[in-house]
């Protein structure tokens, strides 16, 4: 039977809407509670819905009973503080899972490519039922951050490169992609992402944003790419020598983040 998927997200597993053009008071997003739980790098996460209601940020498979991330509970103490974010997430009328702020400080290109990850989004979703895909909503203006993404981890002629300005509105199939943001300069970024199931409301929701699934990468010289690449793939291989003096193996599994 396999799942219902988004036609928009088809072709290249993403898609970028229209840039949000409201103003949102930041104490919406630094004034809730935040738990240490580490993703693509040096993170915290803030979380607006969980599998109980309970501020914590664990996929729902390892709660019992176990299910997919869907139907996420709100936390009324962290929601009551970000009413916008929480009514941006509602918005598409679409099924939302875990709903959570992410904090992610200062990084280099070299470093979102070694944590270019892919994540565990539909353990345990039943077939026929919404493919679950996670949007992003990224809070801060971070004009020099962008996010990349790739179909394959090691593959930089894959790579797709996309800004992070205040308002950036996108939806990724990310248990398809690799994905890490590069974010450079000195204060954190601040970024709503939501587990949303695939099906009409989601479609409705892209359409009416004009999303797009082809936008241009943001501009890298050739020399700064083969840098990073190279220090991806030394990374990598002394990940994978440390494991196998330990008598174990390299495996890359999907990330509950």
């Amino acid at each position: 039977m396999g799942y219902i998927k988004s036609a928009a997200l088809e072709e290249t597993g993403y898609v970028v809407l229209d840039s949000y053009g409201k103003e949102i008071d930041p104490k919406e997003w630094l004034d809730i509670e935040y738990v240490d739980w580490k993703s693509s790098g040096d993170t915290r996460f803030a979380p607006l819905a969980s599998a109980k209601g309970e501020i914590e940020c664990n996929g729902f498979w390892n709660h019992q009973p176990p299910r997919t991330d869907k139907d996420g509970v709100w936390i009324p103490e962290q929601t009551e503080k970000a009413p916008t974010l929480t009514e941006r997430a509602l918005e598409p009328g679409s099924n939302v899972g875990r709903c959570r702020i992410i904090e992610l400080q200062p990084n280099t290109y070299a470093d979102a490519l070694y944590n270019l990850h892919q994540d565990d989004n539909n353990r345990l979703n039943p077939d026929g039922t919404g493919w679950v895909v996670r949007s992003f909503f990224n809070l801060t203006d971070d004009k020099d951050s962008f996010f990349v993404l790739r179909e394959n981890r090691t593959d930089p002629s894959e790579e797709t490169r996309i800004a992070l300005p205040a308002g950036a509105q996108l939806v990724i199939d990310t248990q398809r992609l690799w994905h890490a943001a590069y974010h450079p300069g000195d204060a954190p970024r601040y970024c709503l992402i939501t587990s949303w199931e695939s099906g009409p409301e989601l479609d409705a929701y892209i359409a009416k944003y004009n999303g797009v699934n082809k936008v241009e990468s943001v501009p890298l010289d050739q020399e700064t790419i083969d840098a990073a690449q190279a220090e991806q793939e030394r990374r990598i291989a002394a990940r994978a020598a440390a494991l196998a003096a330990r008598g174990q193996k390299e495996v890359l599994a999907m990330s509950e983040a």
